[in-house]
């Protein structure tokens, strides 16, 4: 039974500020400089091995002439258009209860679209062993083999199986860093990579158990899925859905979650840490992008416009990003002033800037 696939793209991606901006947030971006941008790459991934027209965009209404333009096979039945942020529990919801109104036997699998991964064939086989796995009852989700003791991720707590499934024990979110080294010394967790597989009804079960209220409003809708009065009744009814995400509001009440352990190189792409952790670097630790005069200059991440040269001088563990409106100087690791600028941006009313 072939898959369905449903790629998360509604964030507005401000830990990318300033090349991320509201309008244009960094999953429509070439973060990673391919050519290509991330939802992009995250179709391509998924369409190796899964039909067009089984994959899923879930995303901020406004972005629909940008996923549009970026994916022109899509039909309008692929889109899912949120009206307003709503975390992930419903979003998911409003994905799994409209394929499953179709088909509420085949595997779902859930993706962000602005993960980085470096192995696909390992992915592939990682996502299948995942999707063979799943039936009514199991929620599976992918966990990643930690290669350090980072804080930035949340991680998962499981038993170990003989077999490629494995039963989790506990969800831990972005741990510090003392909490994060007893568990990589622990041998038993791995990274939650955000990726998850069931089927439409498994998921729904436990949408009844644990969020009767939104089980009962995307049952309420269901009869307008793939009709033309679906955009106007998910424009009215999804904004009575709580805000809260599919980890804490399924996820961790559940007895039924399970891990496949992936076995491929993985980034959430969560911060300008992680790009210049996954970037080609020269000689000095650095990864620059643009024309750029780097002098004594080491492990930083510069990103300059195509007309405009840059010069820097004496800078170490930092990021410089240059955009036509804003200029970023940030150590490389902090991301606490981003989101404190981010802040001030706001209350100063300035958000012609975000």
């Amino acid at each position: 039974m072939k898959p369905y696939v449903v790629i998360m793209a509604g964030g507005t991606g401000t830990r990318f500020w300033p090349h991320s901006r509201e309008a244009h947030p960094k999953q429509f971006l070439d973060i990673l400089g391919t050519g290509k941008s991330l939802l992009q790459m995250t179709f391509d991934r998924f369409a190796a091995f899964v039909p067009d027209d089984h994959i899923f965009i879930a995303t901020n209404d406004r972005y629909e002439d940008l996923v549009m333009e970026q994916l022109p096979s899509l039909t309008q039945d692929q889109l899912l258009l949120e009206p307003a942020k709503r975390n992930t529990a419903p979003c998911i919801a409003y994905a799994c209860y409209k394929i499953a109104s179709q088909n509420p036997d085949a595997p779902i699998i859930i993706a962000p679209s602005d993960h980085a991964i470096f192995n696909e064939t390992a992915f592939q086989k990682t996502i299948m062993t995942a999707c063979a796995a799943a039936d009514t009852e199991k929620l599976i989700t992918i966990g990643i083999q930690p290669n350090r003791p980072a804080t930035g991720y949340g991680y998962i707590k499981y038993e170990p199986s003989r077999g490629d499934i494995n039963q989790v024990n506990s969800f831990t979110e972005k741990p510090n860093q003392q909490v994060a080294e007893q568990f990589i010394a622990s041998g038993d967790y791995v990274w939650n990579a955000g990726i998850f597989v069931w089927s439409g009804q498994a998921i729904i079960n436990a949408f009844e158990q644990h969020l009767p209220t939104m089980d009962g409003l995307f049952k309420k809708i269901a009869s307008s899925f793939y009709q033309a009065s679906e955009r106007d009744v998910i424009k009215k009814e999804y904004l009575q859905c709580e805000d809260i995400s599919i980890d804490y509001g399924i996820l961790e009440k559940s007895n039924n979650v399970h891990v496949v352990l992936g076995d491929f190189d993985w980034s959430d792409l969560g911060s300008w840490a992680s790009l210049h952790g996954y970037g080609e670097k020269d000689a000095m630790g650095n990864v620059i992008r643009g024309e750029v005069l780097a002098y004594d200059v080491h492990d930083s991440l510069i990103i300059a416009q195509e007309d405009k040269l840059v010069v820097v001088q004496g800078l170490g563990n930092h990021v410089v990003v240059d955009t036509d409106e804003s200029l970023l100087i940030c150590e490389k690791d902090n991301e606490a002033i981003l989101k404190q600028a981010i802040a001030e941006i706001k209350s100063q009313g300035k958000e012609e800037f975000l």
